[in-house]
């Protein structure tokens, strides 16, 4: 495995719920000290990719840290579930991208057979989406794999000590969105909220509940089609650009409540 994969930024802390804060991106600064596990163990953890070779090149660079154990590897995010509830690891380093089962699918999973691991997400993905994705099925980190190797066990022992970390090419495009979410919604403050009809509030709120366009149209029994061209609708009347962003902006502006 090449000795590359690029700069991390530096500790977030970590609000409980996968949202996270940037302490700065000058270069992560971890150390061997105190982490979630008990004081003397080491770290323990899964390794989830497709690649053979990639989860091998992992173990080898890991193996040389006294303070961090592989425990097991898994080739998928279904076998990462099964093996995430047998081994009970610390942290789980995990692709986004893989067959049968994603690694952002089996966050959730991995989250409720195994509550106190801590989930990486290690990919090649620099999607806005996929890190969205990531963050609210409970990843505490989400990585791109040009860090350098030596960076990936900084990066474990920082998540398990309780922080987390993202990439600084992510954590900007996060905060740049973010920030874009709060000017458009500051512009639009004085001007009254647009009126949804009562079909576009219901399927609003199925996609505030994390459904995709299949399941809403099995919900409300119509087309696939005519739940995107209510969605479309609901984004030209708010004047956004993201399903996240209308369900934000509709709670804010109270044309939603989800209870």
């Amino acid at each position: 495995m090449a000795n590359r994969f690029g700069p991390v930024t530096g500790p977030v802390e970590d609000d409980g719920d996968g949202a996270c804060a940037d302490r700065g991106t000058s270069g992560m600064t971890g150390t061997t000290g105190m982490t979630g596990t008990t004081a003397g163990e080491p770290i323990r953890v899964l390794v989830v990719d497709d690649h053979a070779l990639f989860r091998r090149g992992l173990e080898i660079v890991l193996a040389q840290e006294e303070d961090i154990l592989v425990v097991g590897e898994a080739g998928d995010g279904a076998e990462a579930v099964d093996k995430a509830a047998d081994l009970l690891p610390d942290i789980v380093l995990m692709d986004v991208r893989m067959p049968k089962r994603g690694g952002i699918e089996a966050c959730t999973s991995i989250k409720e057979v195994a509550p106190s691991a801590k989930i990486i997400m290690l990919t090649i993905s620099d999607e806005e989406a996929d890190l969205y994705d990531a963050i609210k099925a409970g990843a505490t980190g989400y990585l791109l794999k040009e860090i350098s190797t030596d960076e990936v066990a900084t990066a474990i022992r920082a998540v398990a000590d309780g922080q987390s970390q993202i990439s600084p090419s992510m954590a900007s495009k996060l905060l740049t969105e973010f920030k874009s979410m709060i000017q458009r919604t500051d512009e639009r403050r004085l001007v009254p909220a647009p009126r949804l009809t009562d079909r576009e509030l219901e399927v609003l709120k199925l996609v505030a509940t994390g459904m995709n366009n299949r399941d809403i149209a099995k919900e409300l029994f119509i087309s696939e089609n005519t739940v995107k061209n209510h969605v479309r609708n609901i984004l030209e009347k708010l004047q956004l650009h993201s399903r996240m962003e209308a369900v934000v902006y509709a709670m804010r502006e109270k044309i939603l409540e989800i209870r």
